[in-house]
């Protein structure tokens, strides 16, 4: 798992291992170091081997210096193009032309007709001229230098690849923002974490790949261990896994039910009763208006149901009293998709939320239906996972889409432990919040699961795994991370993302949990 930092902490680190022996110039000489390593990896095949660095004067142009002068060692001919003039007894300079590098001042118009050569005929170009620590608006020099590469680039556009030192030069690696004079990268190699900034927007679009290097041993430092957020990858999914004896049967995996559906939202009911199978629960139970029963019992033969009383297809308030017996032997409980916001759904919720509940999913409309109900939260067990969108969000906090939008990790982590609940923000990128401690974001953004039904698929597999015994906080991550996979599969599949339905992420679950249980986990 990558650690998820904001620039604070990322500073306090670096002082840290500085005052540890770890000294700034070292973690730059690291940086550098793995920067080289990574662009040699991932262009070795290019024709020239050539490279150029913007460089700034700041720690990032250092890190650009350094990993140049380890090029030069690799085989690669580099070019430094100087966007701010750096000390003349910069070791990181003398460094790099006691090697051989070539240095571009970057103040005057022939040094300018040189960058444009530079460009026209170099395959790499790093971008090291800012780091974390900016503000913006950017200085006016500043701005006109990538202003002009950035025009440059766009000419030349997939005859050369842009690799950014840490984050894209002009991004605020806090809150996300990005000057216009911002050069989008293909890829950037960020240093040690991952900062909380590359996965908000609008730099998330400039970011490209995102690769962590590293600049030294960092696991005993306080800070770094006291950083409870983090980015998750396919081994720390694959160790959360539920086992499959040989010996098991299907009371080994659990019951899930799953109040959901109405007769404007049949389908609803079935995406998530089957994304429950799918992920591994051993019996799924369906409860719904008896008016869909019919409809939908043969589309789904492997499930069990409960036809609840309806009013015009919507569950009444009469039906928790046929639900209690099949309560009592459900593992996990899923309220919400396709319910329908009216009120008899309303007084149906707020009944059956005052009961004894097994471990609970709410989404869709039974967010929208709990909210109504005052203090809600505290009638609720701690053990729910609430897997809201922006406009879910909304009105269970009250907070305008965009505020929420702009802060996502920041919200969730709040009300998450406000709530005392786990807190599944949806979206791009999917954040998971947990009641205070670990906060977890999955690095994938698709416009394949902004589609209807999607959120469906999701709460069913995460039902699905709370069934099969896995905590809340463990099933809310890995049920997001396999549903952002499957959606990634699906795309793949269809060859774009609009054509992806629900219906396609649903297929892909399958393959996305097989990819996980064949990850290797590193040993404790």
């Amino acid at each position: 798992m990558q650690k998820l930092l904001t620039v604070a902490e990322m500073r306090s680190i670096e002082r840290e291992a500085d005052s540890s022996g770890l000294t700034y110039a070292a973690m730059m000489e690291n940086a550098g170091k793995s920067l080289a390593l990574w662009v040699n990896a991932r262009y070795h095949q290019y024709v020239p081997r050539s490279v150029a660095a913007l460089v700034g004067s700041g720690n990032n142009g250092g890190d650009a210096l350094a990993a140049l002068t380890k090029l030069i060692e690799l085989g690669w001919v580099t070019t430094a193009y100087l966007a701010r003039s750096r000390d003349a007894s910069d070791e990181l300079m003398l460094a790099y032309t006691r090697m051989g590098g070539i240095v571009i001042g970057g103040y005057d118009d022939a040094d300018r007709r040189r960058l444009d050569k530079l460009i026209e005929h170099t395959p790499v170009l790093i971008d090291g001229v800012l780091g974390t620590g900016i503000k913006l608006p950017l200085a006016p020099d500043l701005a006109s230098t990538l202003k002009y590469v950035g025009a440059k680039v766009r000419l030349k556009s997939a005859q050369i690849s842009v690799v950014a030192v840490d984050c894209p030069s002009g991004v605020d690696c806090d809150s996300g923002d990005a000057a216009l004079e911002t050069i989008p990268a293909d890829a950037t190699v960020t240093m040690a974490g991952i900062k909380i900034g590359l996965l908000k927007f609008p730099a998330a679009n400039m970011v490209g790949d995102l690769v962590v290097g590293r600049i030294g041993h960092l696991d005993s430092l306080e800070t770094w261990r006291r950083v409870q957020r983090g980015v998750l990858e396919d081994a720390d999914v694959a160790a959360g896994l539920p086992r499959r004896g040989k010996d098991a049967h299907k009371g080994s995996f659990g019951t899930a039910l799953i109040v959901a559906g109405s007769g404007n939202y049949s389908g609803a009911a079935l995406l998530a009763g089957e994304a429950a199978y799918r992920i591994g629960a051993g019996l799924v139970t369906l409860a719904i208006p008896e008016l869909i029963h019919a409809a939908l019992a043969g589309c789904l033969p492997e499930a069990t149901w409960v036809s609840l009383p309806h009013r015009d297809g919507w569950i009444s308030e009469a039906g928790v009293s046929p639900l209690n017996s099949t309560l009592g032997r459900a593992n996990a409980l899923l309220i919400g998709p396709g319910l329908g916001v009216v009120e008899c759904t309303e007084i149906f919720v707020h009944q059956l939320a005052k009961s004894r509940l097994p471990a609970l999913v709410i989404d869709a409309d039974g967010l929208k239906l709990v909210a109504r109900l005052p203090e809600w939260y505290t009638i609720l067990p701690d053990n729910v996972v609430l897997t809201p969108h922006l406009g879910e969000m909304a009105v269970l906090t009250g907070l305008p889409i965009q505020e929420i939008q702009n802060n996502r990790i920041e919200v969730a982590e709040e009300y998450s432990k406000r709530w005392n609940k786990v807190v599944v923000l949806k979206g791009a990128y999917t954040v998971i919040a947990c009641q205070g401690n670990d906060t977890l974001v999955v690095p994938v953004a698709t416009p394949a699961l902004a589609r209807a039904g999607t959120g469906d698929v999701l709460a069913g597999i995460i039902v699905g795994l709370l069934a099969q015994g896995v905590t809340a906080h463990v099933a809310a991550y890995t049920g997001a991370y396999i549903h952002a996979q499957a959606g990634l599969l699906a795309e793949k599949q269809l060859g774009n993302p609009a054509s992806v339905l629900a219906g396609d992420v649903l297929k892909q679950v399958s393959h996305a949990l097989t990819g996980l249980m064949n990850t290797k986990i590193a040993e404790p």
